[in-house]
């Protein structure tokens, strides 16, 4: 019995020394998963951020595009009535009254033109809808079927952008 006994003790030693090791081993494996569970949010948290950032700045870029078209809708309707203007003649002979209105009106298209945008040329290209608003068809034997023929109102480009399509006039065969 004797060895029994010393058997049981070593054996309830080692087992004892087994089992305050595996609750430390085990204490570590949960602070690294702790960790790791903390690590990989860290790094969710910054791309979420990232993108937020990302789209903030897409939305504010767009927005302050949004404001210059907008502006510049606004302005081509000025431009307009100058072109208008332009085209009456001057009955009571005042040339310097038609020399102010085309000094403003050259200073609205350089004012445009460094804001990147640009008159469409309608008349002699075929209609295209991308660019052009038909107002109306008119038979013609001395134009091409789809042909622009008259523009009521010029359109404008700022870039690839469309700002206005211009109104035309389109062929008839």
């Amino acid at each position: 019995m004797s060895d029994e006994e010393t058997v049981k003790p070593a054996d309830t030693d080692s087992s004892a020394t087994r089992d305050s090791n595996e609750p430390a081993a085990t204490g570590v494996e949960i602070l690294k998963r702790e960790r790791d569970d903390y690590f990989d949010r860290l790094l969710r948290k910054t791309a979420e951020f990232d993108n937020y950032r990302k789209r903030v700045d897409r939305e504010r870029r767009a927005q302050a595009d949004q404001a210059v078209v907008d502006l510049l809708q606004d302005l081509l309707l000025v431009v307009d009535d100058f072109d208008r203007a332009l085209t009456v003649d001057a009955e009571d002979g005042s040339g310097s009254y038609r020399k102010g209105v085309e000094l403003i009106h050259a200073k609205l298209h350089d004012l445009l033109r460094k804001q990147g945008v640009r008159a469409i040329d309608a008349i002699g290209t075929d209609f295209d809808p991308n660019v052009h608003q038909a107002v109306s068809h008119e038979v013609s034997p001395n134009h091409r079927e789809g042909e622009v023929i008259g523009e009521m109102r010029r359109g404008y480009m700022m870039g690839d952008r469309l700002l206005r399509p211009a109104m035309v006039k389109v062929a008839k065969a």
